[in-house]
């Protein structure tokens, strides 16, 4: 699309909600909207972005007929269920992909274990579960109802990795040094325990020093001094990919909280010490496998972000802040930027970020050979990078899961070149096409929360100004809207004073005006 079809487009969108401004009281008076509304809603955003809502019925039958998780016989498979695993993840997840544990050796090398559910041990190629996965590509989620890749009697149960029950994995082995260099590494197929289902925010609080170890920590003999080991390796790991040029970026996705129907507030999840733990162990296991992959003669479908054709636009958003980039793409100059613009306004950085993002453009999905230059990960700074954490949730990563169950058996590849091909670009769009619907739904959870406080005025920051129009992102709540005012001279950045004039949330609209001092 052109950027003149661009600006028609949202011309003809602000049109519509001029003419729906005409009528703002009665619209006022007849808002009730409810969660079940923001679910109905979401509905209809995954059919019109081509997705699937719900389950078919040959898929549910075949569900049923499940007697119960996987089991395997194979002599092969090692028996690893008294490590003292744990599961880290949101306080209200229920799909568990994988779990975590860590073994002191000498020398101060750490070995990291990494098991990620065998969901194909149930879910068979070709199944009705498998083509329904295959046809979505992923989860999708929104605060007011999740649509699962997987039903949830698979996802959360028979195929996730939940506490005291015995289950099949594929465990990636991790041997590093100190510093985080790692000397060797493996995958082989096991059967793993989880000891303890535990959060994110309280593990980081805990780290921090500002809360006690939770229950389910406690009651596992070693778990405290589990955690530290692998918070220690993982700041390790984060603080070398960071010195190799990986980018840090801070975006803001804010979920609706609900009492009992009603939307009472949006709530940012912080990028805590946890997270970064968890996140280092799943980026350390992707390459590992995209490394087995391709040391084995294998294709693998690798998730790429491809060197900015952009990168003079991104230059000149440095120049504008008094920093000269180089004048071609350079991940560790660009990483320094982002960290000095994140000390200098930490408020305005998450807008940076977002505009970097976008430049940068999007991840995709493709097949890379041995013997082929890779494309590699910009905003990861690694060449060698596949999804494969997270096989409930992301197709891409049961497809890898089942070239590496594949390869281990010394079976015959279970999807055909040009196959992974095909799949690399459905997946591609299928996953652009989520992000869509979770977006859009989290302005209409927005709409939703300010419908009732049409009038109220707010402080704001400018965070875009196109021909199209100007946005504007409260400092509290932390939403964002258009400033339905034909004014000249704001900048991104700038700080204002607004009135909350419209709100739709079919349509996840939200309008706002400047008062007076700000004109």
């Amino acid at each position: 699309m052109t950027s003149s079809d661009e600006t028609a487009r949202v011309a003809r969108g602000h049109g519509r909600r001029e003419m729906m401004h005409a009528d703002r009281h009665a619209h006022v008076q007849a808002s009730h909207h409810t969660r079940a509304d923001l679910a109905r809603i979401a509905v209809l955003a995954m059919i019109e972005r081509g997705l699937e809502p719900a389950f078919p019925g040959a898929l549910l039958d075949e569900v049923a007929s499940i007697t119960g998780a996987a089991e395997d016989a194979d002599p092969g498979i090692a028996d690893l269920r008294d490590l003292p695993w744990c599961s880290i993840d949101n306080d209200d997840s229920r799909d568990l992909d994988q779990l975590t544990v860590c073994e002191q050796l000498p020398e101060e090398r750490l070995r990291v274990l990494i098991a990620v559910a065998d969901v194909d041990a149930i879910v068979r190629k070709g199944s009705a579960v498998d083509d329904h996965a295959r046809r979505n590509t992923t989860s999708v989620y929104t605060s007011a109802v999740v649509f699962p890749m997987l039903p949830e009697r698979l996802s959360t149960d028979l195929t996730s990795l939940n506490p005291d029950e015995d289950r099949l994995a594929l465990v990636t082995e991790l041997v590093f040094s100190s510093d985080g260099t790692l000397e060797r590494s493996g995958v082989m197929r096991a059967r793993v325990r989880n000891q303890a289902k535990l959060a994110y925010d309280a593990v980081s609080a805990w780290l921090a020093g500002e809360a006690a170890l939770a229950d389910a920590a406690l009651r596992v003999s070693g778990m405290e001094e589990q955690i530290r080991l692998q918070d220690r390796m993982a700041q390790a790991l984060r603080g070398r990919r960071r010195a190799e040029g990986a980018l840090e970026f801070e975006t803001h996705q804010p979920r609706a909280v609900f009492e009992n129907d009603r939307v009472v507030g949006l709530e940012e999840q912080a990028h805590n010490r946890a997270r970064q733990l968890i996140e280092e162990f799943m980026i350390a296991a992707n390459r590992c496998n995209a490394r087995f992959l391709a040391e084995h003669g294998g294709a693998s479908l690798r998730r790429v972000v491809r060197s900015p054709e952009r990168w003079m636009r991104i230059v000149a958003v440095a120049a504008e802040r008094g920093v000269a980039l180089p004048p071609e793409p350079d991940s560790g100059a660009l990483e320094a930027f982002l960290a000095s613009e994140r000390g200098r306004d930490p408020v305005g950085f998450s807008d940076l970020s977002l505009v970097v993002i976008k430049l940068m453009g999007r991840g995709e999905y493709v097949v890379e050979t041995p013997g082929t230059s890779p494309i590699g990960h910009f905003g990861l700074a690694v060449t060698d990078y596949t999804h494969s954490t997270a096989p409930n949730r992301r197709f891409p990563d049961l497809i890898t899961l089942r070239q590496v169950k594949a390869l281990l058996a010394g079976a015959p590849a279970p999807y055909s070149g040009r196959e992974l091909v095909a799949l690399a670009d459905h997946c591609t769009r299928q996953e652009d096409a989520a992000q869509k619907v979770e977006r859009r739904m989290r302005k209409s959870e927005a709409a939703l929360l300010l419908e009732s406080r049409i009038g109220e005025r707010f402080d704001a920051i400018v965070t875009g100004v196109t021909a199209a129009g100007i946005w504007v992102r409260l400092l509290s709540p932390f939403v964002e809207g258009r400033l339905d005012d034909r004014v000249s001279g704001l900048r991104v950045g700038q700080r204002l004073r607004v009135r909350l004039v419209f709100t739709d949330v079919e349509r996840g609209y939200i309008d706002f005006r400047l008062t007076r001092g700000n004109a």
